[in-house]
Formats: C-alpha cells, structure tokens, sequence
C-alpha cells in the first residue's frame, strides 16, 4: 500500500471521529452520549459510503479520484459540523449550554451504588455518573482534554473487577486488531464471491452484472462489499479488508453496553455484556475477517439502540432517519438481519403510539408544555381538547415516522433490490437462491425440528457424547412426528445433521456460554424483569419478547445448515445485554451463603468464556497467532490458503505460464463454489491495473457468456471434465489437482 493510500484511507476514519464529535445528543438525559453519538456516526457514515457507491457506479465513475474527491468533501462536512459548537462558544465566550464541569476542577462524587449495582443508572445524571464521558466540549478545543480526564477517573473510581473485566476487552480487541492488520484475506466465501465482485466493481468501473457461474456473486445483497469497495480503490489492494469487520466489532461491543445502560444496567453491567460478547469466539474470529455476519450485527444493534431510546420518549425526526438508515444498510448487507429489525420497529412504533395516546411524552429534546407539562388535570376545560389535538397528531407522527423509515431504507437498499429484479424479475433473485437457504415448509412439526437442529450447532461442546446423545433423540423425535431430520426443504444443499461446531472455526463455531447465559438472562426478563432491571421492567420485558421474536423467527425461516451459527450472530449481540444484566444481579445477591455460590459461579463461568476467547484468538481458524499458519510465520501468499494449502502452489503455476504466454483476454472456467479471487491477484497487469477475465459460462439467462475462441489463454478450477469441454479443439490443456489452464497453439 503506497503512502498515498494510507493517507486516503485515513479519511474515511478521520471524518468518522469528527461526525462522532459533531453528532454528540444534545437533549439532556441522554443515556451513554458518547455510544450514543458513535451510533449517529456509523449509521451516517455508511449510509453515505453505499449511496457514493450507487451514485458513482451509476455514473461509471468507480474510480480512486472520484472515492478520494467524495471522501475529502465529506471529511470537510464533518469538520464543519463538528466546529459549530466551538465556535458558537467561542463566539459567546463562555462554555456551551451542555458543557461539562470545566477540566481542572474538582471531579463530581460518583455514587457507588449507580456503578456498582443491579440498579439502573440515573439518566438525569451528568454522563460521567454514568460511567461515560460528557461529549459537550468545555471552551473551543479543550474537548478531548475533557473526554480524556472524565476517561481517567472513570478508571480511577472503578473497582477491581471492573478493572479487570474492561482489560480483558481492550486486550481482545487490541489483539485482534493486530491479526487483522497482520493477516491477508482469507476466508472461503470471500474467495469465492466477497472480493471477485469487487473486483469486478473496479474493472468494470460500475455495477452492472456480468456474466458469471457464481451466482453469489451478483445475487448475495452487497452492502459489506461496498465497504470494502471503499479501502479497495483508496488503497490500491485489500491489505486493510479486515479492518471493516474488526471496525464492526468494536461499534457491536459499545452498541450491546449501551442496550444494557439502557435496560437498567450500570457501569459492571455493561462491562459484563461487552466482557461476554468480546469473548465469544465467533465475535473473536469474525472481527479479523471479511466475512459480513459482524456487520450485519453492527447495523442490527444500532437499529435496536435507537429503538430503546423511544419507548419512553417521543422520537426525533433525526432518530427516525438514524432507524431508516440502519434498516437499509442490514437490508443491503444481509437480508436475514431484517428478521430483528422488523420486530425492533414493531416495538419502536407501539411504543411511539403509547407515548401519543398518554400525551405525556415530548420529542427528545424538546420542553414539556401544555397539558404534558402541568397535568390534565390542572389544565382546566381546555385539557380534552389538547389531548385530543395531542393524540391525533401524535399518530398522525408516528405514521410519518414509520413512512419515513420505510423511505430511507428505500434509498439505501432500493438500487440493488432494483438491479435483481431487473435481471431475475424478483427481488430476492433467482429461484436457487430464494429456495437454498429460506425453509420451504412451514408446518409446526418441521419448524420444531429445524429449530432443535438450530440449537443442537449454536450449544455444541467439544464432549463428543453429550453430541452425539443430543442428535440421536432430535433425530429419533423427528422421526416420531413424521420429519425427516434430512428433508432438503429443511436443510441446507446436501448438508447431513449432526455436523461438528465447537472447533474455533469462523464459519461454524459454536456459542454455548453466551448462548446460555443469554437464554437466563432471556427468562428472567419475561418471567421476574424486576429482579434484574427494577427500574426498567416494562423496557426489559419488551425487549427480551422482541429477542425471543427474533430467534424464533429465525428457526422458521432459515434451514439448518453447519454455518448456521454465524448467521445468528446478530441475535447474539442482541441477547448479550440480557446476559449482562443477569449476571450483574447475580453478583449483588445479598443472601449470605447463596451469595458466594452465586459469586463462584459467575467467576467460574467469566473465566471460561475468557479462556474460550483467549483460545479462539490463539488458535483460531484460518487465522491464529500461534502453531502452524500462524500469522506471524506464515507468508502472505501462504496465508490466504490456509482452507486450502494445496492449492497455493497450483494458482501460482497456472498463472505463471499464462502471464509467460502474452495472453491479455483471459476466460474463467469454474463451478459455483470454486476460488476466482486468485486469480484477480496473480493476473494483475504490470501497471496494477485489473486483468481482463471473461467467464465462459453464465448462469445468469440475459448475460451470455464469452466464446472461448475470443480469449487468449484459459484459466480452470474445480472440475476437469467441464474445463475440457470448453477449451477450443487444438488447444493445450495442463491440468494440476485443483487447477488447470489452457493456451492456444504457438502460446
């Protein structure tokens, strides 16, 4: 990566900090601002990195200058934005109406029992009480100062545990942050269809679809492609890939604290649920990837941060944009996260309807007046009419906001799904994909079984029996009822239930720990919510109703199949919180012996979910830190193959005697799971410039492929016997295990 690209690629990130700045809540109450503003940054920020993809491919333009000129604009948008405050203060030469205590003075008492306790924070407190930093600055450029002095006494005023619990996050994620940057691209899918369409993105210089035996490749939304799109042409190569869903991570862990702040949760709480969820391997291996299950979780729970914030107060018309954003870019980036996000606007808009009936709720922001200010019933004759106008406008807000939301995620997502239709007359795509993953029967017997194979992979252990025990009575009990537990409208491809999970694999890990503590946590909060969340019951009940909407709906909709578990990553994060705050309440039982049963416990079972993250990351796979293909052993050609070591040498020596030949129009020959982002790498031109590879076959009806008589050489993966068939009569064909190429006479 030349200096030029990392000074590019620094912008993108610069902007960010600086929407995080400008984005701080100004409505007093505001619980965790700081999240709060890095939820209003993301969501703004990739919203405009998918819309400067859209409107730049729809314009050809998907070049380095145009990304870098979009970039540098919004860069000086948010530094705009950001600079209002202070010179607004600056201007009036005194602190800004939200300033904190000014740096320097005596730091505010911070009550123990709002930090320390099972209680919820109080949300009229300054946000340092809370366990946050205030985001308001104190004069014109002493707000990092600021932040950075309220950030040390938090530290300071924290207990050991809390130390300890806030350590072992910020170790993980500054850990995985070194595998990423270390560590090449090397997922399987990404090799497949994730990297290939981008690079076919940059070739083309837009985003029409091409003919492709992938149909992955253009059918799969893109919205995670995009992102990469972005470091792709800034940088020149995929050397920071792995940064976006590391990136993804860190906005998941801050997101899930703040759900728990919001449900009641104080300081511990919230350090338990980051603790949980920073050590849940698949967290561990997907933030070092380029998959897309830790981006799609990211946009889910900032759906879910900004929904809890209206169940007590009214919505702003900037939240609404925040909650049309995020349903947008889950949809552009992962449909099946729309499974949450759908009950989360459910509960958003019953909520919002509740507040208007009562009248007693204002936007956020705004001062109570009238009727919601003084009461009904000190409002004299008038106060039926004002509530009436209350409600009906009220509802007629609501609707709007619903509207609204619909909307933008309408814009976001809109191009695509518009795209698909286009080409396969619906948008979900063609009928192999709308039948491969989605269950294709629907009684309550078949969604029982799905979902008992579902649970079976997610609590996978490493003890063989108590599997094995497990599948044999979901397998007899499906008999008993009439499934069978392989039906292929229940079950993924030809894939066979049990299939092995709790290896450290990024595809398939299991998540037993989180996973159980979750459902605790999940009965609790429906059963006793008060026991957990005193002063947050009614939110913490809706809540867990809404997660256990989420999982069950899931179960009836997705086939089981043995990569399952990262698809229900998003349900992850989104049940950690409960974890969170159970566990919290657990450490403050105040029952003499119970207590110190119900202390070990908790310790025995945080010391095992460290150990299993600690381990993920370690030993993980395909990317370890340590034994063989580590990543500071490994070379980096080596690295990317690590699913697949044999294949390494067998692209380089196909791609050796085709560059050797002169050939300059390349044909791909492959099936639809077969590696092509190879060779995008290996049959670069000299100048860096994308190679010209055109496919020979296609399965997409209005895209023909290339004739094999107008290519130059011809590169194969997978099947021999299907390359053979399309390499021209008279040309010479040299096939090696996995990989083949064929070149015309004289070549």
């Amino acid at each position: 990566m030349s200096a030029a690209g990392s000074l590019l690629a620094a912008v993108p990130a610069a902007a960010m900090l600086l929407l995080t700045v400008a984005a701080k809540p100004r409505e007093a109450g505001a619980v965790a601002p700081l999240r709060l503003a890095v939820v209003r940054a993301v969501l703004l920020s990739g919203a405009y990195a998918v819309l400067v993809v859209e409107v730049l491919g729809a314009s050809h333009a998907l070049t380095r200058q145009a990304f870098a000129i979009a970039w540098l604009l919004f860069l000086v948008a948010a530094a705009t934005a950001a600079g209002l405050p202070w010179r607004r203060a600056a201007h009036l030469g005194q602190p800004s109406a939200a300033a904190p205590q000014p740096v320097g003075a005596a730091p505010r008492p911070v009550p123990v029992g709002a930090v320390v306790s099972g209680a919820g924070p109080d949300v009229t407190a300054p946000a340092a009480e809370r366990g946050e930093p205030d985001l308001a600055p104190t004069r014109a450029g002493r707000w990092p100062a600021g932040l950075l002095a309220a950030a040390v006494d938090t530290w300071r005023t924290a207990r050991p545990g809390e130390r300890l619990l806030a350590g072992t996050v910020g170790g993980l994620v500054l850990v995985e942050l070194l595998v990423a940057l270390l560590a090449e691209p090397n997922n399987f899918d990404s090799q497949t269809y994730h990297l290939p369409k981008v690079e076919h993105w940059v070739a083309q210089g837009d985003l029409d679809f091409w003919p492709t035996a992938i149909h992955r490749q253009v059918t799969i939304p893109p919205g995670a492609e995009y992102l990469l799109l972005h470091l792709r042409l800034l940088t020149g190569g995929d050397h920071l890939y792995n940064l976006v869903q590391w990136a993804a991570g860190v906005v998941c862990l801050l997101v899930a604290a703040r759900i728990t702040a919001q449900l009641g949760g104080g300081r511990r709480a919230q350090l338990l649920t980051a603790f949980v969820l920073a050590t849940t391997p698949m967290a561990v291996l997907q933030a070092t990837s380029t998959q897309t299950d830790l981006i799609c979780a990211a946009w889910v729970a900032c759906a879910a941060t900004l929904v809890l914030d209206g169940l007590r107060r009214q919505t702003g018309w900037g939240t609404v944009l925040g909650l049309g954003a995020a349903t947008g870019l889950t949809a552009v980036t992962k449909t099946s996260g729309l499974i949450a996000v759908g009950p989360l606007l459910v509960l958003w808009g019953l909520a919002q309807l509740r507040l208007a009936r009562t009248g007693n709720a204002a936007p956020v922001g705004a001062p109570l007046a009238g009727p919601a200010a003084t009461g009904l019933a000190a409002a004299g004759p008038a106060a039926d009419g004002g509530r009436r106008s209350w409600h009906i406008g009220g509802l007629a807000r609501t609707v709007g906001g619903w509207v609204l939301i619909l909307l933008v995620a309408a814009v976001v997502v809109g191009p695509f799904l518009a795209r698909v239709t286009a080409e396969f007359g619906h948008p979900l795509g063609p009928p192999r994909l709308r039948e491969s993953i989605p269950m294709e029967r629907h009684d309550p017997a078949s969604i029982v079984v799905n979902a008992l194979r579902i649970g079976h992979t997610a609590f996978d252990t490493p003890l063989a029996p108590l599997r094995r025990a497990g599948a044999e009575v979901i397998i007899s009990g499906a008999e008993a009822i009439g499934v069978d537990p392989q039906d292929r409208a229940i079950t993924f491809g030809r894939e066979l239930f049990p299939e092995p999970a709790w290896y450290p694999d990024e595809d398939r890990v299991a998540f037993p720990l989180a996973g159980a503590l979750a459902v605790i946590g999940a009965v609790i909060a429906l059963a006793r919510p008060r026991r957990i969340a005193p002063e947050r019951a009614g939110s913490l009940r809706a809540y867990a109703v809404v997660v256990l909407t989420a999982v069950l709906l899931h179960t009836a909709m997705i086939k089981w199949q043995p990569w399952g578990n990262r698809l229900l990553l998003y349900a992850v994060v989104l049940a950690v919180p409960l974890a969170g705050l159970w566990l919290d309440a657990l450490l403050c039982s105040r029952a003499g012996g119970r207590r110190s049963v119900a202390t070990l416990a908790a310790v025995t079972v945080l010391a095992t979910s460290a150990l299993a993250g600690v381990l993920a990351l370690s030993y993980g796979f395909p990317r370890r830190l340590v034994g063989t293909g580590s990543v500071f052993t490994t070379s980096d050609w080596d690295t990317r193959f690590l699913r697949r070591p044999q294949w390494a040498d067998e692209f380089r020596w196909a791609a050796t005697a085709v560059r050797d030949s002169g050939a300059r129009r390349i044909g791909l020959v492959q099936q639809n799971d077969n590696w092509e982002y190879p060779w995008w790498l290996l049959l670069r031109q000299p100048d860096g410039d994308s190679p010209d590879l055109v496919a020979l076959q296609s399965v997409l009806p209005e895209r023909p492929p290339a004739d094999p008589s107008s290519v130059d050489a011809i590169v194969c993966t997978g099947n021999q016997a299907a390359c053979a068939k399309l390499v021209p009569a008279g040309w010479r064909l040299e096939f090696r295990g996995y990989v083949g190429y064929a070149l015309p006479p004289g070549r």
